[in-house]
Formats: C-alpha cells, structure tokens, sequence
C-alpha cells in the first residue's frame, strides 16, 4: 500500500494500520504509516523544492492556476469525495457532499487571490528612492489536521501555502486519512512539481517529529489545546513560525425577543450537527429567563426525535462519533455532569438497536440546570452534549459568554438590532453571528481568542501566514555623502 507521498512519489512503509467506519466499527482500509526516516525525507524533499526546484520561479498567476485546476478536479470527484469522507467520519453523506463543496470554494478563493498582491509603494520623502513592500513565501509547512473535518481543514491551510509559494508537509489524523490521500493525488494531476506536497500519516508522534525538524519553518495546526501548547514550546527552538486553531466552547445566547422558533430550530443544528464534533459547536446554550423553561422543554423532545445512523442512510440527521475511544470520553463528561447535578433533559446513552450495537453511535443529549463550575460547561466536550444556562439582562448574558477560556465562536439571538450590535462587539470571540450559527466564508478569516489559538486561517490573513514581508529600499541615484573625512 503506497500511501505516502514524498518528492513526488507514492511509497510504503514498513507500518500500517487501520481505517474503521465509524457506523460500523468495520476496516474500510489499511494505510501506511511513516517512521522518523520517512518524516526526513519528505522535510528534506520540500526543503530542496523550496530552495533548488522550479517551484521557486513560479509567479502568482501560475500558482493560482495550479489551484483552479485542483478545484476542477475536486468538481469531478465530489460523489466518490464525499462517500469516502462519510465512510471515514461517520458524516452524513449530505454533509460529505458540503464539505467538498467548501474545499472547491476554498481552493478558487485562493487561486483567486494569489496573484492580487503585488505589494504597495511606501514615501521614503525622496524622488530619488523607490521603496516597496513585498511578500514572500515562508518556505517548508508543515501541516497538520484534525478528524472532524479532515479534508475542508487541510484545505484551509494548503490552498494558501501553496498560493503563496510554499511547500509543504501533510499529516492528517490518523483517524480520518483517505480524502487528504486523494487530495493530494487530485494535486499531482492537476501539476503539482515533485517535492512541493508531500504526504505522511500516522499518530501523534509523526506529527512531533515534523515540528521538531529543523528544516520546518512554520507548523500549522488544528486540534487540541495541549498538544498546540506542545507544538509552540517545539517551535521556540529556531523560533519558528506557527498558527494554532485550538477548538472552543461556544456560546449560543437567545434573548426573550428572538424568534423562537426559529432559534430552537438552529440551537439543535448549532449543537448536533456532525454529532457535535465541531470546534465551533454551540455547546453551550444561554437562554434568557422568560423563555428558558420552553425552551428546554422543547429542545430536550426535538433532540429526543432526531434520526441517528449510519451517514450513509438517507433517513439519517446525525451520524456515530469518529471512535470507540472518544466515545468513552464523551460519555465521560456525561457521566460527570449527572454527578455534579446538571438535570439530563434528553439523551445521555447509546441508542438502542441492532444497527447500533457495532458502530460508535451516542444520543443527542441535553442537560439543564447546568452552572459554570461544571466540567461539561467549561471544557470542550467534542461530541452531541448541549448544556444550558440562563440568564435575567444582557449584562448577565455577556458576562455568561464570555466566562470562558476559549473563544472560538459565537451566537446572538434577538429582534433588537441595537442590542444585537452591542452584544456583538462584547463578545470575545473570533467568530460571532447574529441570528443564525456556523456559516463561515473563505474570504473572511477564522480564528479565535484566548485558548481557541494564534493566528487566522481564510481570508486575506490566511494569506499572509504563509508569507513574509520584504522591504526592498532603492536609491536610484545615490550620491555621496561623505559620512567620513579622510
């Protein structure tokens, strides 16, 4: 099995392990896993593209077309795309079919914007001086996403390296492999030079060994608060660069006047979509005084109603957790919520049912009464767990929100469109909407405060954490100055 990728060419290794489904605890696939001696090579392999191959001569307007090309690629592919992501995650397939859409938009996007940035001109004050602002690529990336959403969040950061002029190294989670293996694939035919992506899978400790290379010049990565505080103590050492998206604990704050069905409706999409394995999950739901008491009422029997099953059913809304592992974690919390007197409303066990018994499969669950000195409030839970707070004026639900060591996302929900702006710009968040939950843009940036992480992926600053700026300073005619007598 030839599933890494290194200077150009598809190689095994002497590990490998397996690819479950997650709806049926059933292999779908072997693949390789890489030693140290693999993770050299690919390091060593785009540290030579970026210093010696034609990579370095691209222009912009070659790259973009480069990554126009991929996302003609992923068109043609997005049926077999999406089914595979849905086989490895345990997303539904209409979801599948969304991701692949977005990592399509996100590729144009960047494809788009590669060759926009010519610099800009700065006054040096003089005629004679023309001084400018440049932006060049970092160099080697290493690059490094998580489960949940495998192929959209390896897109958000290799369609920018790659716009910019990098080259990179790849490690999706040894979890969720087989779309970033394809994708990779899709990048060598649409032409890709050897050494520009390279590709290694496997657990935790490949993902070490890429950070602690020294020919690595920026890691960029997307999973947990602890290894992202791992991966900036090994990046100290050479100071290199690095963007952390760390995850979240996301307020969905639903004030009396809100449209209440309408953010019921949402506030079940905000918490189980994926089954809540989101980083921007609204795990946590605010609801003021005067409706509280509905409102978990009502949220407790539609999450009691929503259809669990294998992502490939039709008839299923939500699908199983991604592994045996993390859905021993997720009934944890449970567990521990229920012995710290939060009131389970709905859910809180595995569903019942023959076509349950082999796959990882959770009930949406629902907890009220819930307080802040509870772990299930404060830490990010990562599965279909909603706990609900209350709250009696705005000033107590920003206080609520923002009572966190996150700050990912998060939600308003009101018909006053003056408070809606206040709460807005209170709220210590990369993310806020205001009557709705989830959509993000390519061409707006992603990132959050505090513990969420460093730095943006997407939009213009997407771009740029993958460049370096220059200032080339030119004296057209220099005359001399005689700084010294003799």
């Amino acid at each position: 099995m030839k599933d890494l990728h290194i200077d150009g060419v598809w190689t095994d290794a002497g590990t490998h392990s397996d690819v479950l489904n997650p709806a049926t605890g059933q292999v779908i696939e072997q693949v390789a896993e890489a030693g140290r001696e693999e993770v050299d090579a690919a390091v060593r392999a785009a540290r030579r593209a970026f210093d010696q191959g034609p990579w370095r001569q691209t222009t912009a307007t070659e790259r973009g077309e480069l990554l126009r090309r991929t996302a003609d690629l992923l068109v043609r592919d997005r049926e077999e795309l999406a089914r595979t992501e849905s086989l490895d995650t345990g997303k539904t397939l209409s979801e599948g079919r969304i991701d692949i859409d977005d990592v399509t938009n996100v590729f144009r996007y960047y494809a788009d914007l590669a060759g926009k940035d010519a610099g800009r001109l700065v006054d040096a004050g003089s005629a004679s001086v023309v001084s400018r602002i440049v932006h060049e690529p970092v160099g080697v990336c290493a690059l490094i996403a998580p489960w949940n959403y495998p192929l959209l969040q390896m897109s958000w950061k290799v369609a920018p390296a790659l716009a910019a002029g990098n080259t990179v190294v790849l490690k999706p989670s040894e979890v969720t492999p087989l779309t970033t293996i394809k994708l990779v694939a899709l990048l060598e035919e649409a032409g890709t030079p050897p050494g520009v992506v390279n590709l290694l899978l496997g657990p935790g400790h490949v993902g070490a060994a890429m950070v602690e290379h020294p020919a690595v010049d920026l890691v960029s990565f997307t999973g947990g608060y602890a290894t992202g505080e791992k991966i900036m103590t090994a990046a100290a050492k050479g100071v290199r660069r690095v963007a952390l998206e760390l995850g979240g604990k996301n307020p969905n704050v639903v004030f009396a006047d809100a449209d209440y069905d309408t953010a019921l409706d949402y506030a079940l999409m905000a918490a189980f979509v994926h089954s809540g394995q989101v980083c921007s999950a609204g795990a946590r739901l605010i609801i003021q005084d005067e409706i509280h008491d509905r409102f978990v009422a009502d949220l407790a029997a539609r999450a009691d109603r929503i259809r669990v099953g294998d992502g490939l059913d039709p008839a299923t809304e939500t699908g199983p957790l991604v592994s045996a592992q993390h859905r021993a974690k997720v009934e944890g919390y449970i567990q521990g919520a229920i012995e710290a007197g939060a009131t389970l409303r709905a859910g809180g066990g595995r569903p019942e049912g023959a076509e349950y018994e082999s796959g990882f499969f959770l009930r949406p669950t629902v907890f009220s009464d819930c307080t802040r000195d509870m772990a299930v409030v404060r830490e990010e839970v990562f599965g279909p767990v909603v706990t609900v707070e209350r709250f009696t004026d705005e000033a107590g639900a920003i206080a609520l929100a923002n009572d966190t060591e996150y700050g990912l996302a998060g939600a308003v929900w009101t018909s006053d469109a003056s408070r809606a702006q206040r709460a807005a710009g209170a709220l210590r968040h990369g993310t806020v909407w205001i009557n709705d939950y989830h959509p993000y843009l390519p061409q707006a940036e992603w990132g959050g405060f505090g513990r969420s992480g460093i730095g943006r992926e997407l939009g213009p600053s997407g771009l740029a954490e993958y460049q370096e700026s220059k200032h080339v300073y030119q004296n057209i005619d220099p005359v001399p100055q005689h700084w010294f007598k003799g």
